[in-house]
């Protein structure tokens, strides 16, 4: 596994950017750099199991690992779904299965950074450098028009 970092600062409270990282409506708005229709289903709560789907059905099936709010979020994932079933096992899934999401918010200078670090298996190394910038700038939008 590799670890990827990205980060953005927002002139918007922790408290804003947090409504717009986990909110029903604005979820899917600046998750659509990833795919179209992106979605989640889940309560946020630690613990709480997460599907994070797109408009095909397809996605990621996941762990609410931590959740500190307005702070950090932490998800686990832990396989895929295809066309609406859970994929757990698969040698594919193995490779990666484990891997954290995390995303921290600090307040610098009245704005909020946020960073977010990905593990990611070797070969998806560069599969997010361009949509998680456009999905954070989405985030940043959205964020500093509330």
């Amino acid at each position: 596994m590799i670890k990827k970092t990205f980060s953005v600062t927002i002139d918007a409270p922790r408290e804003i950017v947090w409504e717009q990282l986990w909110g029903k409506e604005s979820y899917p708005v600046w998750t659509a750099p990833f795919a179209p229709g992106s979605n989640v289903e889940t309560d946020w709560k630690k613990g709480s199991k997460a599907k994070f789907i797109d408009d095909k059905n397809q996605g990621m099936v996941s762990v609410i690992n931590d959740n500190i709010p307005n702070e950090y979020m932490s998800i686990k994932h832990l396989g895929y779904i295809k066309d609406g079933v859970e994929d757990l096992d698969s040698p594919e899934v193995k490779k990666w299965s484990g891997s954290e999401e995390n995303y921290t918010l600090k307040t610098v200078n009245g704005q909020t950074a946020l960073t977010v670090e990905l593990d990611l298996p070797e070969d998806f190394g560069n599969h997010f450098d361009e949509p998680f910038p456009a999905a954070l700038n989405e985030l940043k939008k959205l964020s500093e028009e509330k």
